[in-house]
């Protein structure tokens, strides 16, 4: 598939411009995440925009994990600096460096919108009533991400972005599925409630740390749902090329050995988090570029 056009080249650097690029590059550097964006994988000329774009993700979540004081005042004010990005003249050295990046991979306001949004969905109670709602929620707090990935990439259209949805999607439910207690401690049920009925499940299980037959029973349910979403995705990495192509395909690789660790504990994530080791994300590394180099035409 064609890749979209990318903009014009950038203007010529302000120092202000510059001071906030490089300011979006100490936050991607200073934070280590299992699925960071900004990484050895990154295609270099695509490093610094997707820098930019990581540091408007972590200042979002922040603002809604982590700031003292009115959080939901704090995301409007937020909002307002991302409007100004699009339409004005923005403060923050994060939407200084976004506006030049926004214009140049042409990258449209919803997703950044939507993000703001989820961390807005985070001040509540931290429950979701059905299946139907999570993904919803995975919609606005993991599928953006995606999406502005894509733009940066020039890979944007239609098909992608479905793909794209699809593996975010997992990868966000592959997480919650690894930290069922951790989010539990700090007041968050990512299970949705319909499901926690159906299996027989009290949030009180959860809470007691044991993972009995009816929550083993609940993950395996939960996990081969996330299962089918990574191979919803799993042609994304097809319609890239390079370094973009590697870093998809591994995303997707870790997040599925994700699941398989929780498989390996018999689906119990409450009295062990289920991790996946560095050694096994350097092999998980090496596998697939050999992968792309045996696929790569002579």
């Amino acid at each position: 598939m064609a890749a979209a056009p990318r903009a014009a080249e950038a203007r010529p650097e302000s120092s202000d411009l510059a001071g906030a690029y490089a300011h979006c590059a100490r936050m991607a550097r200073a934070r280590y995440e299992n699925f960071s964006v900004v990484s050895w994988l990154t295609p270099p000329r695509f490093r610094r925009d997707l820098e930019a774009v990581y540091a408007f993700c972590r200042a979002t979540d922040d603002l809604g994990d982590e700031a003292d004081g009115d959080r939901l005042a704090l995301l409007d004010e937020w909002e307002a600096q991302l409007n100004l990005a699009y339409s004005g003249e923005p403060a923050h050295p994060v939407m200084i460096a976004l506006q030049d990046v926004v214009r140049r991979a042409e990258i449209p306001p919803e997703p950044f919108r939507k993000l703001i949004q989820a961390n807005r969905i985070d001040q509540g109670t931290g429950r979701f009533a059905t299946y139907a709602d999570l993904l919803r929620y995975c919609d606005h707090s993991a599928n953006p991400v995606g999406r502005m990935v894509l733009h940066v990439l020039g890979a944007a259209s239609e098909e992608n972005g479905r793909l794209s949805d699809s593996t975010c999607t997992a990868l966000q439910l592959a997480n919650f599925w690894q930290d069922v207690a951790r989010d539990y401690r700090i007041g968050r049920v990512y299970l949705p409630q319909e499901d926690l009925r159906a299996f027989g499940c009290a949030e009180e299980r959860i809470a007691g740390g044991a993972a009995d037959e009816a929550f083993r029973a609940l993950m395996r349910f939960e996990v081969d749902r996330a299962a089918a979403l990574f191979a919803e995705g799993a042609p994304l990495a097809n319609q890239l090329r390079g370094r973009a192509k590697l870093a998809v395909a591994l995303f997707s690789k870790g997040g599925m050995r994700v699941l398989d660790a929780i498989r390996e504990q018999n689906y119990d994530t409450l009295s062990k988090r289920p991790v996946v080791t560095r050694p096994r994300k350097a092999w998980l590394a090496l596998g697939a570029a050999l992968r792309m180099a045996a696929r790569r035409p002579l």
